[in-house]
Protein backbone atom coordinates (compact mmCIF):
# COMPACT_ATOMS: atom_id res chain seq x y z
CA UNK A 1 0.00 0.00 0.00
CA UNK A 2 2.80 2.43 0.87
CA UNK A 3 6.43 2.42 -0.24
CA UNK A 4 8.98 4.97 0.90
CA UNK A 5 12.06 4.61 -1.28
CA UNK A 6 15.37 6.22 -0.26
CA UNK A 7 14.00 9.63 0.78
CA UNK A 8 16.33 12.45 1.78
CA UNK A 9 14.98 15.48 3.65
CA UNK A 10 16.67 18.70 4.72
CA UNK A 11 15.64 21.47 7.10
CA UNK A 12 17.70 24.36 5.80
CA UNK A 13 21.30 23.16 6.05
CA UNK A 14 20.39 20.28 8.38
CA UNK A 15 20.39 16.83 6.74
CA UNK A 16 17.53 15.12 8.60
CA UNK A 17 16.55 11.99 6.66
CA UNK A 18 19.47 10.27 4.99
CA UNK A 19 17.96 7.66 2.71
CA UNK A 20 14.94 6.28 4.62
CA UNK A 21 13.08 3.35 3.04
CA UNK A 22 10.12 1.37 4.34
CA UNK A 23 7.12 -0.56 3.05
CA UNK A 24 3.65 -1.22 4.40
CA UNK A 25 1.32 -3.90 3.11
CA UNK A 26 -2.44 -3.55 3.20
CA UNK A 27 -3.91 -4.67 6.54
CA UNK A 28 -0.75 -4.20 8.59
CA UNK A 29 0.10 -2.15 11.65
CA UNK A 30 3.68 -0.95 11.22
CA UNK A 31 5.60 0.99 13.86
CA UNK A 32 8.48 3.39 13.27
CA UNK A 33 10.49 3.53 16.49
CA UNK A 34 13.40 5.61 17.73
CA UNK A 35 14.51 8.15 20.28
CA UNK A 36 13.47 11.80 20.20
CA UNK A 37 15.13 13.53 17.28
CA UNK A 38 15.76 10.30 15.37
CA UNK A 39 13.65 11.41 12.37
CA UNK A 40 10.31 9.72 13.05
CA UNK A 41 8.09 12.79 12.74
CA UNK A 42 10.01 14.10 9.73
CA UNK A 43 9.39 10.77 8.00
CA UNK A 44 5.66 11.04 8.65
CA UNK A 45 5.55 14.67 7.51
CA UNK A 46 7.43 13.74 4.35
CA UNK A 47 4.96 10.97 3.53
CA UNK A 48 1.88 13.16 3.95
CA UNK A 49 3.46 16.09 2.12
CA UNK A 50 4.49 18.71 4.67
CA UNK A 51 8.21 18.15 4.05
CA UNK A 52 8.61 16.71 0.54
CA UNK A 53 11.83 14.76 0.03
CA UNK A 54 14.66 16.39 -1.87
CA UNK A 55 15.44 12.94 -3.27
CA UNK A 56 13.61 9.64 -3.28
CA UNK A 57 9.95 8.79 -3.76
CA UNK A 58 6.83 8.00 -1.78
CA UNK A 59 4.35 5.69 -3.50
CA UNK A 60 0.80 5.12 -2.25
CA UNK A 61 -1.47 2.53 -3.90
CA UNK A 62 0.93 2.30 -6.89
CA UNK A 63 0.92 6.07 -7.44
CA UNK A 64 3.87 8.36 -6.70
CA UNK A 65 2.67 11.05 -4.29
CA UNK A 66 5.93 12.64 -3.14
CA UNK A 67 5.90 16.36 -3.85
CA UNK A 68 2.11 16.59 -3.90
CA UNK A 69 0.32 18.90 -1.45
CA UNK A 70 -1.10 17.50 1.77
CA UNK A 71 -4.74 17.98 0.79
CA UNK A 72 -4.27 15.85 -2.35
CA UNK A 73 -2.73 13.01 -0.37
CA UNK A 74 -5.55 13.16 2.18
CA UNK A 75 -8.12 13.15 -0.62
CA UNK A 76 -6.43 10.07 -2.11
CA UNK A 77 -6.92 8.18 1.14
CA UNK A 78 -4.25 8.97 3.74
CA UNK A 79 -5.41 10.06 7.19
CA UNK A 80 -2.90 11.92 9.34
CA UNK A 81 -2.92 12.49 13.11
CA UNK A 82 -0.07 14.86 13.99
CA UNK A 83 1.80 14.75 17.26
CA UNK A 84 0.28 18.10 18.26
CA UNK A 85 -3.29 16.84 17.49
CA UNK A 86 -4.28 20.26 16.11
CA UNK A 87 -7.99 20.02 16.74
CA UNK A 88 -10.00 23.22 16.37
CA UNK A 89 -10.44 24.55 19.92
CA UNK A 90 -13.44 26.79 19.13
CA UNK A 91 -15.39 24.08 17.31
CA UNK A 92 -17.41 21.40 19.03
CA UNK A 93 -16.47 17.73 18.79
CA UNK A 94 -19.17 17.22 16.15
CA UNK A 95 -18.00 20.25 14.17
CA UNK A 96 -14.38 19.05 14.28
CA UNK A 97 -15.61 15.85 12.64
CA UNK A 98 -17.85 17.59 10.12
CA UNK A 99 -15.05 19.66 8.61
CA UNK A 100 -13.02 16.50 7.90
CA UNK A 101 -15.68 14.44 6.13
CA UNK A 102 -14.71 13.05 2.72
CA UNK A 103 -16.66 10.69 0.50
CA UNK A 104 -16.44 6.95 1.30
CA UNK A 105 -13.86 4.78 -0.45
CA UNK A 106 -14.99 2.07 -2.83
CA UNK A 107 -15.20 -1.28 -1.06
CA UNK A 108 -14.85 0.16 2.45
CA UNK A 109 -17.55 0.75 5.04
CA UNK A 110 -18.11 4.52 5.43
CA UNK A 111 -17.05 6.23 8.64
CA UNK A 112 -20.42 7.74 9.49
CA UNK A 113 -21.03 9.69 12.69
CA UNK A 114 -22.77 6.62 14.07
CA UNK A 115 -19.76 4.43 13.40
CA UNK A 116 -17.31 7.00 14.76
CA UNK A 117 -19.20 7.47 18.02
CA UNK A 118 -19.62 3.71 18.34
CA UNK A 119 -15.83 3.30 18.01
CA UNK A 120 -15.13 6.23 20.35
CA UNK A 121 -17.89 6.08 22.99
CA UNK A 122 -15.91 8.56 25.10
CA UNK A 123 -16.75 11.24 22.51
CA UNK A 124 -20.47 10.54 22.39
CA UNK A 125 -21.32 12.52 25.51
CA UNK A 126 -18.88 15.25 24.46
CA UNK A 127 -20.15 15.87 20.94
CA UNK A 128 -21.40 19.38 21.80
CA UNK A 129 -18.35 20.39 23.85
CA UNK A 130 -15.70 22.64 22.33
CA UNK A 131 -12.39 21.07 21.45
CA UNK A 132 -10.47 23.43 23.68
CA UNK A 133 -12.39 22.19 26.71
CA UNK A 134 -11.35 18.55 26.26
CA UNK A 135 -8.67 16.74 28.24
CA UNK A 136 -5.51 15.53 26.50
CA UNK A 137 -6.88 12.02 26.15
CA UNK A 138 -10.21 13.27 24.79
CA UNK A 139 -8.41 15.49 22.30
CA UNK A 140 -6.32 12.55 21.10
CA UNK A 141 -9.42 10.43 20.59
CA UNK A 142 -10.99 13.29 18.64
CA UNK A 143 -7.87 13.71 16.50
CA UNK A 144 -7.97 10.04 15.50
CA UNK A 145 -11.73 10.17 14.93
CA UNK A 146 -11.35 13.27 12.76
CA UNK A 147 -8.80 11.48 10.57
CA UNK A 148 -11.23 8.58 10.19
CA UNK A 149 -14.00 10.97 9.10
CA UNK A 150 -11.99 11.38 5.90
CA UNK A 151 -12.54 7.68 5.14
CA UNK A 152 -8.84 6.83 4.69
CA UNK A 153 -7.27 3.62 3.44
CA UNK A 154 -4.13 4.33 5.45
CA UNK A 155 -3.91 6.23 8.73
CA UNK A 156 -0.66 7.73 10.03
CA UNK A 157 -0.40 8.24 13.78
CA UNK A 158 2.46 10.37 15.09
CA UNK A 159 3.19 9.63 18.77
CA UNK A 160 -0.45 8.78 19.64
CA UNK A 161 0.30 7.91 23.29
CA UNK A 162 2.39 10.93 24.20
CA UNK A 163 1.27 12.48 27.50
CA UNK A 164 -1.73 10.20 27.94
CA UNK A 165 -2.81 8.38 31.10
CA UNK A 166 -2.27 4.58 31.08
CA UNK A 167 -6.00 3.84 30.92
CA UNK A 168 -6.35 6.03 27.81
CA UNK A 169 -3.29 4.40 26.25
CA UNK A 170 -4.86 0.98 26.78
CA UNK A 171 -8.14 2.10 25.20
CA UNK A 172 -6.35 3.68 22.26
CA UNK A 173 -4.39 0.48 21.68
CA UNK A 174 -7.61 -1.51 21.52
CA UNK A 175 -9.04 0.95 19.01
CA UNK A 176 -5.95 0.80 16.78
CA UNK A 177 -6.05 -3.00 16.73
CA UNK A 178 -9.73 -2.84 15.79
CA UNK A 179 -8.96 -0.38 12.98
CA UNK A 180 -6.60 -2.91 11.44
CA UNK A 181 -9.61 -4.92 10.26
CA UNK A 182 -10.38 -2.26 7.66
CA UNK A 183 -7.53 0.29 7.63
CA UNK A 184 -3.76 0.01 7.32
CA UNK A 185 -1.86 1.77 10.13
CA UNK A 186 1.56 3.41 10.24
CA UNK A 187 2.57 4.84 13.59
CA UNK A 188 5.52 6.39 15.33
CA UNK A 189 5.79 5.91 19.05
CA UNK A 190 8.23 6.70 21.82
CA UNK A 191 6.59 3.99 23.92
CA UNK A 192 8.13 0.96 22.24
CA UNK A 193 6.40 -1.47 24.61
CA UNK A 194 3.00 -0.19 23.50
CA UNK A 195 3.93 -0.16 19.82
CA UNK A 196 5.44 -3.65 19.75
CA UNK A 197 2.42 -5.07 21.58
CA UNK A 198 0.07 -4.11 18.71
CA UNK A 199 2.26 -3.76 15.59
CA UNK A 200 2.93 -6.54 13.10
CA UNK A 201 6.29 -5.16 12.03
CA UNK A 202 8.65 -2.41 13.10
CA UNK A 203 11.39 -0.20 11.76
CA UNK A 204 13.98 1.44 14.00
CA UNK A 205 15.36 4.81 12.94
CA UNK A 206 18.30 6.75 14.35
CA UNK A 207 19.97 9.91 13.06
CA UNK A 208 17.83 9.85 9.93
CA UNK A 209 18.63 6.29 8.90
CA UNK A 210 16.78 2.99 9.31
CA UNK A 211 18.93 0.56 11.30
CA UNK A 212 16.48 -2.31 11.75
CA UNK A 213 13.36 -3.78 10.14
CA UNK A 214 11.57 -6.96 11.07
CA UNK A 215 8.65 -8.42 12.94
CA UNK A 216 7.65 -6.96 16.28
CA UNK A 217 8.36 -10.28 17.96
CA UNK A 218 11.89 -10.35 16.53
CA UNK A 219 12.54 -6.83 17.80
CA UNK A 220 11.20 -7.71 21.25
CA UNK A 221 13.86 -10.42 21.45
CA UNK A 222 16.70 -8.31 20.02
CA UNK A 223 18.25 -6.76 23.09
CA UNK A 224 21.21 -5.33 21.16
CA UNK A 225 19.03 -3.20 18.88
CA UNK A 226 16.75 -2.10 21.72
CA UNK A 227 19.66 -1.07 23.93
CA UNK A 228 21.49 0.71 21.12
CA UNK A 229 18.62 2.63 19.53
CA UNK A 230 15.60 2.62 21.86
CA UNK A 231 16.92 2.74 25.42
CA UNK A 232 16.77 6.19 27.03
Amino acid sequence: MLKVDDIHVYYGDSYILQGVSLEIQEGEIVALLGRNGAGKTTTMRSIIGYNPPARGTVTFCDEIISGRPVYENVTRGIGYVPEERRIFPDLTVAENLEVAILKPRSGLEPWSFERIFSTFPLLTKLRHRQGGELSGGEQQMLAVARALAGNPRLIILDEPCEGLAPVIVETLGEIIVELKKTITVLMTEQNSHFALAIADRAYVIDKGRVHYSGSSQELKENEEIKNRYLAV
